[in-house]
């Protein structure tokens, strides 16, 4: 991957100012049998709220890595802004890190000035595509183990972000893609997947978290399936400036749904 380019406290790559703004939304991510929010995702949005697409189609190859720790800053500064009360998730690129224990300092400073919580940082690789050194991708995923971070494996089940990754990956999280999330309530070939996919993260150790769920059919089998952490638009769409809705009520209602439907399936 290269090497470092901090010299003497600071870093070429990574230090200055980008040529465009951007800002970032946040979704809840929930936990059914806790009935609560227990972490937000950071998106990257415009500063009028245009698409992720609109500001990571300005990002080119030598603004990559300064774009990845200006996404870190923000999404820590605006999370600590809004006083969040759960953990916060951030995106990152994993081509964008040539030493973890270096290209973290960004994060670790900003951390430090807010008073924002190590361990409440989760980082999501993404893009697994580009990434051709899978040795390096796990010793990201170790230092910041090693760090107090957590660590979740974005889109899994679609694209590249698939089965074989974990050969060689071992994140505390899984996120599975909507592709096979959706319809899941009358879908028996994806219900078949996804209850595979339960199995599996139960013998690796892995929490697994449904994302793009739309339907509360959706949100009701993926609990009753042993996948209660969530994500998507039945509970949120992402927010500029707030953390969503209470969606307390909400989720105790489902909760109790939940409970009614185990009961009655095991009579």
């Amino acid at each position: 991957m290269g090497h470092c380019a901090r010299v003497d406290g600071s870093c070429k790559r990574c230090e200055g100012e980008l040529p465009f703004d951007f800002t970032m939304a946040f979704q809840p991510i929930v936990d059914v049998s806790l009935a609560r929010v227990v972490t937000h995702e950071a998106l990257v949005r415009g500063i009028n709220g245009e698409s992720a697409w609109s500001v990571i189609s300005q990002v080119t190859d030598d603004l990559l890595y300064r774009f990845d720790q200006a996404c870190r800053v923000k999404a820590i500064e605006m999370a600590s802004a809004l006083n969040m009360p759960t953990a916060l998730s951030i995106n990152f690129l994993p081509n964008a890190v040539y030493e973890p224990e270096a290209c973290i300092q960004a994060t670790l400073d900003v951390s430090r000035r807010v008073g924002w919580p190590m361990n409440r940082l989760i980082f999501e690789i993404t893009e697994t595509e580009r990434v051709r050194d899978r040795q390096h991708l796990r010793n990201i995923i170790e230092a910041y183990r090693e760090m107090g971070f957590k660590t979740a494996l974005d889109d899994f089940g679609n694209g590249y972000a698939n089965l074989d990754l974990l050969t060689d990956l071992t994140p505390d999280k899984l996120k599975i893609d909507r592709e096979l999330v959706m319809n899941c309530d009358h879908d028996t070939r994806r219900q078949a997947l996804l209850n595979s996919i339960v199995l599996l993260a139960q013998e690796l150790g892995m929490t697994l978290i449904a994302e793009g769920v739309e339907t509360r059919a959706e949100a009701l089998w993926l609990a009753r399936a042993g996948i209660d952490r969530q994500q998507g638009f039945f509970y949120a769409k992402p927010a500029i400036n707030s953390l969503g809705p209470d969606l307390v009520p909400l989720l105790l209602d489902l909760r109790e749904e939940v409970c009614v439907g185990l009961e009655a399936s095991s009579y």
